[in-house]
C-alpha cells in the first residue's frame, strides 16, 4: 500500500473534521429538543422584609446577622412606654362606658317606676272624673268640680306622656345591652387596638429562616413600614431558563437531574414542578406611550427563554449550604432508555467539570 501524500492526508483530516462537526451539530440539535439542558439555573430563597408596624426607639436587639431564627421568635423590642399608657387609657374608657351604661340603666328603671306611679294617678283621675260627671246630672256636684277633675285628668295624661318620652330618650341613649352596645363596641375596639399596638412593640420572625442585612442597633428609631432587616427562608426555589423550543415535549412531573456549582461531583434527582406564566419582555404597561418596536439587525434572533420551576426529590445537608443566587445546571431526563442514558452521562460529565471551573 502506497503512503498518502501530505495533500491526501490533509484532505482526509478535513473530511474527518467535517464529519465530526456534522455529527456534533446533529447531536446538539437533537439533544436540545429531546433531552434539553441549561446552565442558566439559579437558586432563590424567599426573602421577607422585617418592617415595624409602629414608630419608636428600639431598646432591645435579640438577634444577630446570619443567625437562625424560628417562626414567632422575638427579634427586636420597641419602647412600649407610650403604648402602655395608651392601653391604660383605653381600659379606663371602657370602664367609663360600662359605668355610664349602668347609670342609664338605673335611670331607665327609675323612669319606669315613675311611669307606673303616673299611670296609677291617671287611672285615679279618670275614675274621679267619670264619677263626678255622672253626679252632675243630679246636681250633687257643681260644674266647677267636674271641670277641675277634667283638668287634673288631662294633666295626669300629659305627665304620663312626658315620662314615656323621657324614657324613650333614655332607651335610645342607652342603645343595645351587652357587647352589642355601640359605645361599648367603640371602647372595646379602642382597647383591642391599644393591645395590638403594644404587641407590635415586640417584632417577631414571620417564618423560620436566617437573619440578613441587619442594620439595627439599640437606640435605632424604628419607623412604621420602613424595613429594619430581612429573613431569608430556608426552603430553596430552583428556577431554570430553557429555550422555548426545548420545552415542546416537557410537561409537569418530567424527571430532571441537577448539579450545583457549589457542590461539584454530586447529581441531584428532581422533577419539573411548574412553568412561569411569562417573562418581563412580554409585559405591556398602560403608560400612555406608543408601542416600542423591537429592533434587530440579525437574521436569526436570540432564542426566547422560558422559566421553569424545578423541585428537588431529596433534601440533604449539602443543600443547606446553597445561598440565594447559587448557580446550577439542569438536565431534563426523557423516558426513552437510550436518551435517558445519554442525558445521565451528559449531566454526570458536567458535574465533574465543576471541579475544574
Amino acid at each position: 500500500m502506497s503512503e498518502r501524500t501530505p495533500d491526501q492526508a490533509f484532505a482526509r483530516y478535513v473530511k474527518l473534521a467535517l464529519v465530526a462537526f456534522a455529527v456534533c451539530f446533529i447531536y446538539f440539535v437533537v439533544a436540545d429538543i429531546r433531552m434539553p439542558m441549561t446552565p442558566q439555573a439559579r437558586v432563590y430563597h424567599k426573602v421577607t422584609q422585617i418592617s415595624p408596624q409602629l414608630n419608636g426607639p428600639i431598646i432591645k436587639v435579640l438577634v444577630s446577622n446570619n443567625q437562625d431564627v424560628k417562626k414567632g421568635q422575638v427579634l427586636f423590642e420597641i419602647d412600649d412606654t407610650p403604648y402602655n399608657i395608651a392601653l391604660e387609657k383605653a381600659q379606663i374608657k371602657l370602664a367609663n362606658v360600662a359605668q355610664e351604661n349602668a347609670q342609664i340603666d338605673a335611670q331607665v328603671d327609675a323612669m319606669k317606676a315613675r311611669i307606673a306611679a303616673a299611670t296609677a294617678i291617671l287611672v285615679e283621675r279618670k275614675s274621679e272624673y267619670q264619677r263626678l260627671n255622672t253626679l252632675i246630672e243630679s246636681n250633687v256636684v257643681s260644674q266647677q268640680d267636674v271641670d277641675k277633675a277634667n283638668a287634673q285628668l288631662q294633666s295626669a295624661e300629659a305627665d304620663l306622656s312626658a315620662l314615656k318620652a323621657e324614657l324613650n330618650l333614655q332607651i335610645v341613649a342607652r342603645g343595645e345591652r351587652g357587647e352589642r352596645n355601640l359605645k361599648y363596641r367603640e371602647a372595646r375596639n379602642a382597647l383591642n387596638r391599644a393591645e395590638l399596638n403594644l404587641a407590635y412593640t415586640r417584632i417577631k420572625a414571620p417564618h423560620e429562616g436566617i437573619m440578613a442585612n441587619m442594620q439595627v442597633t439599640k437606640g435605632t428609631y424604628a419607623k412604621q413600614s420602613v424595613p429594619l432587616a430581612s429573613v431569608v427562608d430556608n426552603k430553596l426555589d430552583l428556577v431554570a431558563d430553557f429555550r422555548e423550543k426545548s420545552l415542546t415535549s416537557v410537561e409537569k412531573g418530567v424527571r430532571a437531574k441537577v448539579v450545583f456549582d457549589a457542590i461539584p461531583g454530586k447529581v441531584f434527582a428532581a422533577q419539573v414542578e411548574d412553568f412561569e406564566a411569562g417573562v418581563s419582555d412580554g409585559q405591556l404597561s398602560a403608560n400612555g406611550k406608543l408601542a416600542a418596536v423591537e429592533k434587530s439587525n440579525r437574521w436569526v434572533r436570540d432564542a426566547q427563554r422560558q422559566r421553569v420551576h424545578i423541585s428537588l426529590d431529596e433534601s440533604e445537608a449539602p443543600l443547606n449550604r446553597l445561598t440565594s443566587g447559587a448557580r446550577a445546571t439542569v438536565q431534563i431526563v426523557p423516558n426513552n432508555p437510550i436518551e435517558n442514558f445519554v442525558a445521565n452521562v451528559q449531566i454526570r460529565f458536567i458535574s465533574l467539570l465543576h471541579y475544574v471551573y
